[in-house]
């Protein structure tokens, strides 16, 4: 077993090497990458970095008020629809933001169905509003795909905190809007911090909405480096700037999720009279239907009726229809890859996660704290992962390739891993396996440890503890992990365009090229399968919060 932790540690380790690769540029710089950093900085770098900050600024404040409006409503209050939304307000996490940005281009831009529409009813001529590839149309659909990062984390705050204190400031004669801004909205400023950084992570390691509205940001940067001026030293320099920022983003999140541990109380939330919403009437009602529905509308309904439209219209008046082997090519090219990158991530996650428990009950020996300190390290190296735009991802791998084929060119490492599915399984796993480890940790914390001491005491070996006790009692865990990562994989971009083999183009790629190419038409059908695919977490998380207690409707 303890072969098996090292190697299983040195494994985890080297998910961290294309981060390593990045940073590990500056060591390697010379004249020549001190010269392009100079070129950067007086030529993209500023415009890069200014519409980067303008971005992620921006759509902190709409999902802040979005996402934290939303959940203050369906938790806080009752209003008509309210069951409903509870839900629904989940649905865009189903919805890429690239994806809005097809369907909403098809249907605003000057000759879409809206303004064809307006100008033959009304006589008018020329564009009715501006181009809507722009920072601002970018801002709003990011937002619309993202606020329910902070809805989630803020209403499992308002819902599950804060019991004691909201009872404690009704005795004391604080009235219910006093308590909901001093108390309820304060104890949930952690979540609503974790939610935005979540959102902003997102938003910077994005390159579909960018490149689609040729926008100039760090994330576009990196692959106009890289592909077009072929300058890899431009594209670690900007890819490691990236990576510092999002660096300050995870701190900011982690340390927003510790408060948030630290202030949760272990009551249910019908613990006290006042976690029951308040009924609205009237205009109340009416502001609280707007501000729940407006984001299930524009976020999900809306697009997903413009592109059942788009695909009605490319099968009604195409000449050769839609392109259903060719669809089928791209879906089993993406179920492949999702489902063995799901695997391997899972597989991973389960065997690190037993290793950890394993060594933890073991002895006190010298090899066991190395072993321990090993997989621990190896953990936070998984992690870190999520975090990583995909850019960064491809940027970190192919770099020290590229170092290593000049001082061992017989090797032919880079051959192994560019335009191949070992890169691309290379890639999906320093950027998913985070996903699946955290699943399988929340399954093994439900699992007493007093399992695991009775089956050593009758003589049972750690891989037969692990076959025939864990994984049973984990299946449902492995499950959700398997599922979360094969969803994650399947509307993966970044570092599937770069990395993806010849002849293999994903649904997300694929879905991309023809948007890129003004064929939206065409573009409807990959995008509504990546949508429909990416519904099931949400259906399963949604459930699972109904399942989870509630607050009562009653009065207070």
């Amino acid at each position: 077993m303890r072969l098996i932790s090292l190697f299983t540690a040195l494994l985890c380790a080297a998910l961290g090497l294309p981060v390593l690769g990045v940073l590990g540029a500056w060591l390697a710089a010379d004249a020549q990458a001190w010269a392009t950093l100079v070129h950067q900085w007086d030529t993209v770098l500023p415009a890069y970095a200014l519409n980067s900050a303008v971005l992620v600024t921006a759509v902190a404040l709409g999902v802040t008020l979005m996402g934290a409006g939303a959940a203050a409503a369906v938790t806080l209050f009752e209003f008509p629809g309210r069951s409903v939304f509870e839900w629904a307000l989940l649905l865009p996490l189903a919805m890429p933001a690239y994806v809005l940005a097809y369907a909403y281009t098809d249907a605003l831009q000057f000759s879409g169905p809206l303004q064809s529409a307006l100008r033959l009813a009304f006589g008018l001529e020329g564009a009715l509003w501006p181009d809507v590839r722009s920072l601002g149309a970018a801002v709003v659909l990011f937002t619309l795909a993202l606020y329910p990062y902070v809805y989630l984390l803020t209403r499992t705050a308002l819902a599950e905190r804060g019991v004691q204190m909201m009872e404690a400031a009704r005795l004391l004669g604080a009235g219910f809007w006093r308590r909901v801004a001093e108390v309820a909205l304060p104890l949930a400023r952690p979540a609503i911090v974790a939610g935005v950084a979540l959102a902003l992570m997102e938003t910077l390691a994005d390159y579909g909405v960018s490149a689609f509205f040729g926008l100039d940001t760090l994330a576009t940067g990196i692959y106009k480096a890289w592909l077009a001026m072929n300058d890899r030293w431009a594209a670690a320099q900007l890819a490691s700037l990236l990576l510092v920022v999002v660096a300050l983003l995870l701190w900011m999140e982690r340390r927003a999720q510790a408060r948030l541990r630290f202030a949760s109380t272990r009551q249910g939330p019908a613990s006290s009279q006042d976690a029951r919403p308040l009924h609205l009437r009237g205009g109340l009602a009416l502001l609280a239907l707007i501000l729940c529905g407006v984001p299930v509308l524009l976020g999900f309904v809306v697009p997903v009726a413009l592109l059942l439209r788009l695909l009605w219209q490319e099968w009604q008046f195409s000449e050769w229809g839609l392109p259903v082997a060719a669809f089928a090519n791209w879906a089993w090219a993406s179920f492949r890859l999702a489902l063995v990158a799901a695997g391997l991530a899972t597989g991973l996650a389960l065997l690190l996660a037993f290793l950890q428990r394993f060594n933890q009950r073991s002895g006190a020996g010298g090899w066991d704290r190395l072993a321990h300190a090993g997989l621990g390290f190896g953990a936070q190296v998984m992690g870190l992962g999520y975090a990583v735009p995909g850019g960064v991802i491809a940027v970190g791998i192919l770099l020290p390739l590229a170092w290593l084929q000049a001082v061992v060119p017989q090797w032919g490492l880079p051959a192994l891993f560019t335009g191949t599915v070992a890169g691309l399984m290379m890639a999906y796993l320093v950027r998913f396996s985070a996903v699946a480890l955290q699943a399988v940790e929340s399954g093994y914390a439900r699992v007493p440890v007093a399992v695991d001491d009775t089956a050593r005491l009758l003589g049972a070996h750690p891989g037969r503890v692990l076959r025939e006790l864990h994984l049973p009692l984990l299946r449902r865990s492995a499950l959700a992990a398997l599922l979360l990562v094969f969803v994650d994989v399947m509307k993966e971009l970044p570092a599937t365009l770069v990395l993806r083999p010849f002849n293999a183009d994903t649904l997300a790629v694929v879905a991309f090229n023809l948007a890129r190419d003004e064929r939206l038409g065409e573009a409807a059908l990959p995008s509504l399968a990546i949508v429909l695919v990416g519904l099931i977490p949400v259906v399963l998380l949604s459930r699972a919060l109904r399942a989870a207690p509630g607050p009562s409707p009653n009065t207070p």
